[in-house]
């Protein structure tokens, strides 16, 4: 028995078409983590949640987040054709014009600070510095210096926070320490993956390794800064974070997905191997996913 396949209208394959390059161009996978951070910042702080508020900032983040990695892939559209990983991408591929891309950039741009900003002005303000950070300064920093990273550091440590900005419109300790959790976490993530695709980042130009290579000191530099990230971690298990705090049980479960994500980062000191990158960059998505869930399930049973 044949199975007929299902024909779409020129409309429909169009729509289709344009859909699956919306999702390229935004990063839906990385947007929808960033949105995950910013949801799990908010219910960390949140005594009475706002299901109003949640959905404003899932949608403000999406449109933030999707809008920053829009105008990258515009900004980065000739090196991206030079590169395995990138050159498939819609702007590349010449599958979308700049102009479209343009276009949705801007509108999400706008959207994105319109949504956030009737959560209140200083969500809005965050994200506007956010996205402003991404594109105009961690973006022309690639080509040029390794210090890009730390830079970018910055945007990307922006949404964890954001969501307690978001509940409380006030910026203190406890969104301060979201920040630099965070902050701290991205070193290793970004550094394992620049180490997996040295040499494709290498044919871009990018600088992205803070010695320029898969070296030893690249390695330490990647342990160095996990034991800060778990350092910042377990802040909140002291007396000096505010209302963001953490009961000894959750202290021991983030400590021990710290030194989890720890085994692979000397693991990767110790083999210098593609491989041992790779494990590393999935502990660090794993950890960051999990510490959030931690944090926000240690605040409701407490």
């Amino acid at each position: 028995m044949k199975v007929e396949k299902i024909r779409l209208s020129p409309v429909e394959s169009a729509f289709s078409v344009f859909i699956n390059n919306f999702k390229e161009i935004t990063k839906v996978r990385l947007s929808i983590s960033v949105v995950f951070s910013s949801l799990a910042g908010y219910f960390l702080a949140a005594e009475n949640p706002s299901i109003i508020d949640v959905v404003l900032l899932a949608f403000g983040g999406y449109f933030m987040v999707g809008a920053s990695n829009a105008f990258n892939q515009i900004l980065e559209k000739d090196l991206d054709a030079l590169m395995d990983r990138t050159k498939n991408r819609p702007l590349p591929s010449g599958r979308m014009s700049v102009k479209t891309a343009s276009i949705i950039a801007t509108i999400l741009t706008l959207l994105g600070l319109l949504v956030l900003f009737t959560i209140n002005i200083r969500t809005a303000f965050f994200g506007g510095i956010s996205i402003f950070l991404y594109v105009c300064v961690y973006t022309p920093l690639k080509t040029k210096t390794p210090l890009a990273v730390f830079v970018g550091a910055f945007p990307g440590a922006i949404p964890f926070m954001l969501g307690w900005v978001a509940y409380s419109n006030h910026f203190g300790i406890e969104p301060g320490v979201l920040f630099l959790i965070q902050f701290f976490w991205q070193f290793p993530h970004f550094w394992a993956i620049g180490w997996m695709l040295d040499k494709d980042y290498k044919r871009a130009g990018f600088k992205m390794l803070p010695t320029g290579k898969a070296d030893n000191t690249t390695a330490f530099q990647i342990v160095f800064y996990t034991l800060w990230m778990i350092l910042a971690s377990v802040l909140p298990a002291t007396s000096y974070t505010g209302s963001f705090d953490l009961s000894i049980w959750g202290a021991v479960i983030v400590v021990v997905l710290g030194l989890i994500m720890l085994f692979f980062a000397l693991e990767l000191m110790i083999q210098k191997t593609t491989i041992a990158a790779k494990k590393l960059m999935f502990s660090s998505v794993g950890y960051i996913t999990l510490i959030q869930i931690v944090y926000v399930i240690d605040k409701i049973i407490k």
